[in-house]
């Protein structure tokens, strides 16, 4: 297992493109026996939609998101409301569910997705985001499964969240001036009082990126100080608000 993370973890430094950071999910995934999984996500500041890395099959994801299915899935619904991991399956929600939620959980079981683990992923800049590890199998050996391996697919969910998030969300625009996402982030972060070295613990990166992603930003904005560049950032989010 040592091994199978190691190349999950390498997959996602060396990777950025969305098809590459689908396949390492898939296999480890495989790997776990688990079956599929499904990785959806909203921008907090950006209207930019739902995005969705999945190998569930194509027909049931295009489904999905041409109904607009995430503003009533049950899964989705329970992600924004807790930060916990949670199990679930058709058979096993609330009798409270209204016709449109059960209609939904019966067409995703009649394409084979029946049961399911959910881990909500909670930052500043995400509206909603969480990975599903889902299977057809019966729920007593998906459940067997989860057992096991649950601490390592959070790790996974997180893991994954962060790198995928830079390759989905939307460049952003400070006074005009297109940042790269992380250059964005890493400038949010010094408006809250955060130095390089702080940044760089908090995004998992080195003082040194974290100061390079920094150095990026001014040169991009015309600034010379990190000061006048989080100036130009609280500017520009009150008239994005």
């Amino acid at each position: 297992m040592d091994r199978i993370f190691r190349v999950f973890v390498d997959s996602l430094r060396s990777n950025a493109d969305l098809p590459a950071l689908k396949t390492a999910m898939t296999d480890i995934v495989s790997a776990l026996d688990l079956g599929v999984f499904a990785y959806l996500f909203e921008d907090h500041q950006f209207d930019a939609g739902v995005k969705l890395i999945s190998n569930y099959p194509i027909a049931w994801t295009s489904h999905y998101l041409a109904n607009g299915y995430q503003e009533i899935d049950p899964v989705i619904d329970k992600s924004r409301k807790t930060s916990e991991p949670f199990q679930w399956g058709y058979r096993h929600w609330s009798p409270q569910l209204h016709g449109p939620q059960i209609h939904l959980l019966e067409e995703a079981a009649g394409f084979g997705i029946q049961c399911g683990f959910t881990v909500p992923v909670r930052d500043s800049l995400t509206r909603i985001a969480a990975i599903t590890f889902a299977a057809v199998d019966s729920d007593a050996k998906f459940a067997r499964c989860v057992e096991k391996h649950g601490s390592l697919l959070q790790l996974l969910a997180i893991l994954f969240h962060s790198r995928a998030r830079l390759s989905l969300e939307p460049e952003r625009s400070v006074s005009g001036v297109i940042l790269s996402p992380r250059e964005y982030e890493c400038l949010e972060w010094a408006a809250k009082g955060k130095s390089a070295w702080a940044i760089g613990r908090i995004l998992n990166i080195s003082r040194r990126t974290a100061a390079f992603h920094l150095d990026n930003a001014k040169s991009k904005l015309g600034v010379r100080t990190i000061s006048q560049a989080v100036a130009l950032l609280a500017v520009s989010m009150q008239f994005t608000r």
